[in-house]
């Protein structure tokens, strides 16, 4: 997982709520809460690269990776919660 969210093509999708997000997040990271993902497929479909997903826990985001998958996606990848996303980013 470490070496996706590296990639600089890689985009990072919080799924948490917008009042979540403000609290802290990871540099770069675009906020679509879960409930907003199926509105929002087709413009993650212009996404080139890899998606990882992440939340406070990995809860909301293996349902969001769940459901992408299940409508055609093969580049999302459930991160976990944002911290260890954050981390893995940030990491030499």
């Amino acid at each position: 997982m470490k070496e996706i969210i590296k990639k600089a093509e890689t985009k990072i999708i919080d799924v948490r709520s917008r009042g979540e997000f403000s609290g802290g997040n990871v540099a770069g990271s675009i906020n679509i809460p879960l409930n907003e993902i199926p509105n929002k497929m087709d413009e993650l479909k212009t996404i080139p690269g890899d998606i990882v997903l992440c939340c406070a826990s990995g809860n909301r985001s293996g349902q969001a990776a769940q459901f992408l998958s299940q409508n055609g996606f093969n580049n999302v990848h459930n991160g976990g919660g944002w911290t260890d996303v954050n981390f893995f980013k940030n990491q030499d």
